[in-house]
Formats: C-alpha cells, sequence, structure tokens
C-alpha cells in the first residue's frame, strides 16, 4: 500500500484477522504488518480507526451517533424497510452485523472502492455536525458512505459508528506492534516507545515520530501544553512501617484526598485546560478554577498536578467525595453549581515550568519548584505535606491527615532517583488509606464485563454485576466477583441506561470468567466495591493459578459502596497484581485463620521496587 491512498478494503481485512484471534503475538504481528504498509500521511488516522477513535482520546471526539440514528442510516443505506432492520437488529444483536446481512442483498453494487482517508474525513463530518438539522446531516454522510462499502466494510462502518469495533486492541497491543515494526521488537524499543506514549498520550504522533526518524526521533516528543501527561501512579503497603522501609527509612508524606485528580495545563496566554485521571477534559466543569489558576501560579506556562476536592466555604471542612462527583459532565448552570459545590484543588507536583521540563527531576526538587511556582488561593493551594524519618512521625501525620478528612497519605520518595514516572505505577508512591487499618486492605475498583437479570423487586432490570480485575501483562480482564449488594432502588433502576453503551452480544475478547451472565458488556464502566475478604474460588479468574492451581481471587460478600469510578478508565481499575498484595496483606481472623493461604506462601518481596 505503499505510495498510493489506502483502500478501506485493505483496512477491513486486517480488522478481519484480529476479530479472528485472541492471541496477542497474531494481534501485534497483524498490527505490525498493517502499520508498516500504510504510507505516512494516512498512519495517524489508520492508528486512531485502529483504536476506535477519530482523535486522541484526550480530545473528546464523539460521534453522537445513538442506535437509533444508525438504524435508520443502515436503512436509508440498504434501502430497507426501518421495521425490518429493527427485527435483524433483535435477531443478531449487533447493527454492523445487520448492516452486512442487508448490503450483501442490495441490487446496487459499489463499483468505486472507498478509501480510508474518505470513510475518516466522513466520520470527521459526523462528529463536527451539531444544532439544528444535524441528525438528518448525519445521516446523509452515513448514507452515503454506506452506498459504496462492500458488506463487510458496512459491517465495520456501522461497528465503528457504534462504538464496538470487538478488535480486542488495546494501547498496549499497539505499542507491542510498534516495537515490531520499527524497532525490531525488543524490549529497549518498547519501553523507549512507551515512554514517548505515556508523555504524549498520542499514538498518532507516536507512529509518525517513527516513521519519520525511527527511534531517536522519538526524543523529540515533548511536553505540551494542552496535550496531557498519564500519570504516575502509586502502589500500596499493608502499614506505615512498610513504607518506611521501601522508602529506605524517609519519605514525604503528604495527605490523600479523597476527589477528582486534576491535571491542570496552563499556557502563556492565561488559557487553561483540565485534565481528569483518564485523560478526560474536565475545564467546562470547573470554571472559577480557569479563572484562578492564572492568578494563583507566578509563572506561565506551566503544567501541574493536584487533587480537586469538596470544600464548606464557612467552615473550610472537606465535604465527602461524591459531592465533587456531581460536577463531572455538568453542561448547564456551571456557574449556579460552582456556588453550590465549591472547590479546592491541592496541587502536589509540576511537570513544567516556563519552558523548562521538570518531570524528570527527582521529586525534593519538584515539590520546592512548586512550592515557589503557586502563591495560592482560596480555591488554589498546596498539598499539605511532611518528611518523616520514623514510623512514629508518620503515625501523627496519618492522624492528622484522618481528622482533617481525608482518606490516609501518599508517600514519595525521597531518592535521587525519583523522577516522575509518567504512566507508571511503582514503589516511588505508595498510598496508604484508612481502610488499611481494619478488614479487608482497600476497596476494590472493578470492571464491569457482565450482568445477571433481577428478580423479584429487581424484576426487568439487573439484579447482580459481574465485577473484573485487569491484568496489563495479558490485556486480559479477569472476573473476581458477583455483585448485587449495596443498590438502592434508584442506582438499580439507572443500570441498564448506564451500561448500554458498552452492550454485546458475546463475550468481550480479552474477558476471562468461569461465569455465565445473562449479559455481557465491554470493558468500560468502573465501579468501587468493598468486602469482608479475598478468598480463592475455582469459579473466577483474576490471578488463577498465583496462589493455588486451578483457583482465582474471589471477593467474599462483595458490596456496591455508591461510587461510580467514571474518573478511571477500565485499565485504570484494579490489577490482579494489586488483588494480590490486597491477598497476603490482608487483615486475618484470629477466629477462623486464613484457610485459604497455601503453606509457605511467601509474603511481599523487601526493598523498594520501581
Amino acid at each position: 500500500m505503499r505510495g498510493r491512498l489506502v483502500k478501506f478494503a485493505d483496512l477491513v481485512a486486517a480488522y478481519e484477522r484480529l476479530e479472528a484471534t485472541t492471541k496477542r503475538l497474531e494481534m501485534r504481528a497483524i498490527l505490525s504488518e498493517l502499520f508498516q504498509s500504510v504510507p505516512r500521511p494516512e498512519l495517524a488516522e489508520v492508528v486512531y480507526l485502529s483504536q476506535g477513535q477519530l482523535r486522541p482520546e484526550y480530545e473528546g471526539v464523539e460521534l453522537g451517533v445513538a442506535v437509533s440514528l444508525a438504524s435508520r442510516a443502515v436503512a436509508e443505506g440498504t434501502d430497507a424497510a426501518p421495521a425490518h432492520v429493527a427485527e435483524r437488529l433483535r435477531a443478531l444483536g449487533d447493527l454492523g452485523d445487520v448492516a452486512q446481512e442487508l448490503l450483501a442483498v442490495r441490487s446496487a453494487v459499489p463499483t468505486e472502492p472507498l478509501e480510508v482517508r474518505e470513510v475518516y474525513q466522513g466520520l470527521l463530518d459526523v462528529a463536527k455536525t451539531s444544532g439544528e438539522g444535524s441528525q438528518d446531516a448525519k445521516i446523509g454522510v452515513l448514507r452515503g458512505l454506506l452506498a459504496r462499502t462492500t458488506p463487510v466494510e458496512g459491517k465495520y462502518l456501522i461497528r465503528f459508528v457504534m462504538g464496538t469495533l470487538r478488535l480486542g486492541v488495546r494501547e498496549a497491543t499497539i505499542l507491542d506492534a510498534f516495537a515490531a515494526a520499527y524497532g525490531g521488537g525488543t524490549k529497549e524499543a518498547r519501553l523507549r516507545i512507551e515512554a514517548a506514549f505515556n508523555v504524549s498520550s498520542d499514538l498518532g504522533v507516536v507512529a509518525e515520530s517513527l516513521v519519520d526518524g525511527g527511534l531517536e526521533a522519538l526524543g523529540a516528543i515533548r511536553l505540551t501544553v494542552g496535550r496531557p501527561v498519564r500519570p504516575m501512579l502509586a502502589e500500596r503497603a499493608k502499614d506505615l512501617a512498610e513504607v518506611l522501609k521501601r522508602m529506605e527509612g524517609s519519605a514525604a508524606l503528604e495527605f490523600k484526598y479523597d476527589g477528582l485528580r486534576v491535571q491542570a495545563h496552563l499556557d502563556e496566554n492565561g488559557g487553561v485546560r483540565l485534565f481528569s485521571r483518564r485523560l478526560e477534559e474536565l475545564s467546562a466543569q470547573f470554571p472559577e478554577l480557569r479563572t484562578e489558576l492564572p492568578l494563583a501560579l507566578r509563572t506561565a506556562p506551566a503544567i501541574v498536578e493536584g487533587e480537586c476536592v469538596p470544600v464548606d466555604p464557612e467552615t473550610d471542612e472537606i465535604r465527602p467525595f461524591q459531592d465533587v462527583s456531581r460536577r463531572r459532565g455538568r453542561k448547564y448552570d456551571l456557574d449556579k453549581v460552582a456556588d453550590e459545590i465549591p472547590v479546592v484543588l491541592f496541587l502536589f507536583d509540576v511537570l513544567l515550568e516556563g519552558t523548562e521540563e521538570t518531570l524528570g527531576l527527582p521529586f525534593p526538587e519538584r515539590r520546592a519548584r512548586l512550592e515557589k511556582l503557586v502563591q495560592g488561593s482560596t480555591r488554589i493551594r498546596l498539598a499539605t505535606q511532611r518528611v518523616v524519618h520514623d514510623t512514629e512521625a508518620a503515625q501523627a501525620f496519618f492522624d492528622e491527615s484522618i481528622a482533617e478528612g481525608c482518606e490516609g497519605v501518599m508517600a514519595k520518595s525521597l531518592a535521587p532517583e525519583s523522577a516522575y514516572r509518567a504512566g507508571a505505577r511503582g514503589f516511588w508512591w505508595i498510598k496508604y488509606k484508612r481502610e488499611y487499618t481494619q478488614g479487608l486492605a482497600d476497596s476494590i475498583d472493578g470492571v464491569v464485563v457482565g450482568a445477571f437479570h433481577g428478580r423479584g423487586r429487581r424484576a426487568g432490570t439487573y439484579g447482580a454485576l459481574l465485577l473484573a480485575s485487569y491484568d496489563p501483562a495479558k490485556g486480559t480482564y479477569e472476573s473476581f466477583c458477583k455483585v448485587g449488594s449495596g443498590f438502592d432502588d434508584a442506582a438499580l433502576q439507572a443500570l441498564p441506561e448506564r451500561l448500554k453503551p458498552f452492550e454485546t452480544a458475546e463475550r468481550p475478547n480479552g474477558v476471562e470468567t468461569g461465569m455465565e451472565p445473562d449479559r455481557w458488556f465491554t470493558p468500560g464502566l468502573v465501579l468501587e466495591v468493598r468486602g469482608a475478604e479475598l478468598s480463592l474460588s475455582p469459579t473466577h479468574r483474576a490471578g488463577l493459578g498465583k496462589v493455588r492451581a486451578g483457583a482465582g481471587f474471589a471477593l467474599r460478600f462483595p458490596r456496591f459502596t455508591g461510587r461510580y469510578r467514571d474518573d478511571k478508565g477500565p485499565e485504570d481499575a484494579t490489577t490482579v497484581d494489586e488483588l494480590l498484595r490486597l491477598y497476603r496483606t490482608q487483615v486475618r481472623r484470629e477466629s477462623t485463620g486464613d484457610d485459604d493461604a497455601p503453606e509457605g506462601a511467601p509474603a511481599l518481596p523487601p526493598g523498594r521496587k520501581d
């Protein structure tokens, strides 16, 4: 395909091969071959399309096409009656399959093959169309594209529109493919490519750089105001003594605020963009922070990170997380809701100061830079911090944090190697929360992958959800519990609509479980649960075989906390390795002991790990 525009049929052929396999190595080989065959001008487009996106995720470009609208487009594009499309959709469960079936029997056959660029531009036009008459305009674009697709092309076009490509392609798989295509498949190449992605959050930019100059060109990808950095993540510890042991006796402790993690970008003209932990733009939801940040920071441009927390303006007391979560996604009366639910942004890190990138500096230097940068205001403050050298001082600071309404402490390494590791999780940062002092060491963020129909009072909605944890090493979602407790009537009634965007007729690629729910969902929705303890189960697949052959982790007596983690993507949920650590460090009941712990179970490895 080099030297000419890519045919949509060629892209679809690769997608057919991807859908036919669940083996990660095969998927990597297919994608590597695909990317190498695409001309540079179209490479980013092919990369985005393969992710099921039109632009990098942080840009928030959405097609805005509901099932009803897409069904009308299929009907008009295939000359089928709307009622017939609805009937076939009920039978097949996939509008893409419906489009393929109807296109196979149409009378007119397309003569001019579609090119990827035409499809991509058409979909961009759909995404950009809004206002009066936008529905008819969107249908017109989709109808025009369908008129020129083959049946199998039509299937993937409609699946893309519906957000259900079902290829099993994730960011990690694409990074693997880049390493194979442009770096000889070496571990070093993979690490360098991932590092470039972590500071750019744009796989299209990474791909173009690799084509332009190979691995060496990745060094030119720098922090850019307005383009979010993938956040550094923390590990956990069972107690404060372990925290200090891992950090060689000393650590900087910060209050762990229970709010929304926010990455704030201030440009040289005073413009502000705010991004969530999962790189969604939050700027519109927090107009007061956009006003105060240029006044609170002494230097521009700048990129800083903090926790956005609801605070009572009269008492200066921290309010529950649920208050700030009510501001996410609001589109109207933003100034009014800002007055009703005031927030404070507690800043804890700086990644860019003026024209200088600071993320490569040790944490103590970054904190010193941050303290000089922030002149503070009512709504912009520094996170409370104290350097401690023993468990007694650490416990005292922890108690202060709890008394101030926080959920624990964040410990940060003081070592010279304590740079900001974008997109990485490690023991350079360790979180220790209040819940660690009783029962199971923490709440768990699970990904919904299935649901079971309700009975009795819950008839007509879902009665329980199947939750999974993420295994980044395998790129899989592995079940650990079936949860039905903790949902009030309103939450139960809202579940079908909340889960509707993720519905799929078959088990999604990468989902592993021994249960068979009534409905499957593509991993997307994350929610928080608590339970009595983690045990071992032959039914669930989370961490299968990590403790005992044929058994995975299962959360006993799970209960929904009422908290949907809309600030987290599915790959940000609790991982299998985190479940393993929780299993090993949970408080064991003296009455029964830990019957599931294997004889000679290993303890947490000592020493700091990166």
